[in-house]
């Protein structure tokens, strides 16, 4: 008989050519470092955050958001909604910014790599990401039958729900073709919360105990939502249980880029199953 409870894990890959240190995808989650192989029997959140490639500081930027949001996730329990709360989050996630690159140009002249020409005319406009965050709560009435999960999404990043190994949603993309579309982003310097709030997309359900959470980001998500077989793609992804099988996903996902199926992009998923009697 198991535990009521989740099991949580997360694996981020480079696109091919790239260092892990220029991975521009960010994951977040709290409680922060707790062992993949431990039950969570409590609330938990967690963040996806996708840099976006043509703004310069994309990756700090996509890994300070994740942080900022999985925070005021589970600590703000209005944070998915229509209210204030919200845009509180997006005026404190931006206020992080400028002082982050105060500490980070300084940084750089004392190393005497002061910020280049161009790099200074692109921070103008600041850095860019898609976000996708979700909270995952036991089900008040019955905590051991089930959890209510509430997710936020700004561009295409997105949270699959898996029940009998077959997709029951998908958030906040539905249809493949809508990957090639421009995604909204998430401004380091966009102090118009009204408009961030307007943007980002809400979402809840609920978990049974056997079901499963998949939060992707882009380019593995567009692979899974236009797989021919939903069910062998999810018992692909499957075979990835925790860090320690690292580079073995990131084989994979060579294999599936050089077969022409996969984008060749950063990949970050958080994979969340959901225990109980």
């Amino acid at each position: 008989m198991t535990s009521p409870g989740l099991y949580v894990t997360h694996l981020v890959a480079p696109k091919h050519g790239s260092t892990e240190a220029e991975c521009e995808d960010a994951v977040h989650v709290l409680p922060r470092h707790h062992p993949f192989d431990e039950l969570i029997d409590g609330p938990m959140a967690a963040s996806l955050c996708d840099g976006a490639t043509e703004s310069v500081l994309s990756k700090d930027w996509a890994r300070l958001l994740a942080e900022a949001s999985t925070q005021w996730a589970l600590e703000r329990t209005e944070f998915f909604g229509r209210g204030t709360d919200f845009e509180e989050f997006a005026a404190a996630a931006v206020g992080q910014w400028e002082p982050w690159l105060k500490n980070y140009t300084r940084a750089r002249d004392e190393e005497g790599r002061p910020l280049k020409w161009y790099e200074q005319t692109k921070l103008t406009a600041g850095a860019h990401a898609t976000m996708l965050v979700a909270r995952l709560v036991p089900d008040p009435v019955r905590p051991s039958a089930g959890w209510r999960w509430q997710a936020a999404a700004l561009g295409d990043s997105c949270l699959f729900h898996i029940r009998d190994d077959k997709p029951l949603r998908s958030f906040p993309v539905e249809r493949p073709e809508d990957f090639d579309t421009v995604p909204d982003l998430f401004g380091s310097r966009n102090h118009d919360t009204g408009l961030l709030a307007a943007r980002t997309q809400f979402a809840e359900g609920r978990c049974e105990p056997g079901d499963r959470l998949l939060l992707m980001t882009d380019a593995l998500a567009a692979w899974f939502l236009s797989a021919s077989d939903p069910v062998r793609a999810f018992h692909q992804l499957l075979e990835f249980g925790g860090p320690h099988d690292a580079a073995a996903f990131a084989g994979w996902l060579g294999g599936l880029r050089e077969s022409h199926v996969l984008r060749n992009d950063d990949v970050a998923v958080i994979r969340i199953d959901i225990e109980g009697r």
